[in-house]
């Protein structure tokens, strides 16, 4: 476990996945976020370097996770002229773990890693393939929060009692995930991040423009798309996904 690790975005997913790597033994040299507060106090709590250049970054390890926001913010890390983690690249290795369009984007070398990062870990198929998937499991994942946000807020039109009608959720078809998630987030407008309305807007629309590349409608994952941009345009995109309740209950945003 002495391959030098390095993360370049320490939000939540990777600042999380930084600290685990960090307690099953890894060493964590450097971490840096556009937000430079961020990385600092990453860096404080599990002995890094907050670095303030990119090619800082990659000088000081040989693992480079990058956890970015879109494409843009990818490929600005790697842009060909000024800092960049391109910078002294060679012999480096880098994992991209953002929900990005596939066009953008190591897997044997780096499996010892990511099996600590993860309960089933599996090799998808060339690059781009798991970036497929990952677009495709976050726009299911998405569908679900808006048909849950849904089937709530008629349930609170209809005065029914909300608990009742989640635990009866749970015992049915309409069960999911997201209902052991979200459904009392919603309830109670409890919309503290965990993965924002607004990145659940951008990956529905990789995933939509993934089906029109490939000629096949999908009208549900599009409306779904459009209700959290919607969000997003009210100013709300800084909301969990759960806040797409905002606009289903009755006397929220209508």
């Amino acid at each position: 476990m002495s391959q030098k690790i390095a993360f370049v975005g320490t939000g939540r997913m990777g600042g999380n996945m930084a600290r685990r790597l960090k307690d099953c033994g890894y060493q964590i040299t450097a971490v840096y976020d556009a937000h430079a507060p961020l990385a600092e106090a990453l860096a404080t709590e599990i002995g890094a370097r907050a670095c303030r250049s990119l090619a800082e970054v990659t000088a000081a390890a040989e693992l480079i996770f990058t956890v970015v926001t879109d494409d843009a913010a990818q490929l600005k890390v790697f842009a060909e002229t000024g800092d960049s983690l391109l910078i002294g690249a060679s012999g480096k290795i880098f994992v991209n773990c953002a929900t990005l369009t596939p066009k953008v984007h190591t897997f044997d070398k780096v499996r010892p890693v990511l099996e600590k990062l993860s309960t089933a870990l599996r090799y998808i198929g060339p690059t781009g393939s798991a970036a497929q998937v990952k677009a495709l499991v976050n726009m299911v994942m998405n569908i679900n929060t808006a048909g849950l946000a849904e089937g709530l807020g008629l349930g609170q039109a209809l005065g029914l009692d909300l608990d009742m009608l989640r635990e009866v959720f749970s015992q049915t078809g309409a069960n999911s995930q997201v209902l052991k998630t979200d459904g009392e987030d919603m309830q109670n407008r409890a919309h503290d991040c965990y993965f924002s309305a607004s990145h659940a807007a951008k990956d529905s629309g990789i995933a939509c423009q993934l089906a029109v590349d490939c000629q096949l409608n999908l009208p549900v994952a599009k409306v779904t798309q459009a209700q959290f941009a919607r969000l997003t345009d009210l100013g709300l995109g800084g909301l969990d996904k759960s806040g797409i309740a905002e606009l289903t209950f009755r006397g929220r945003h209508s």
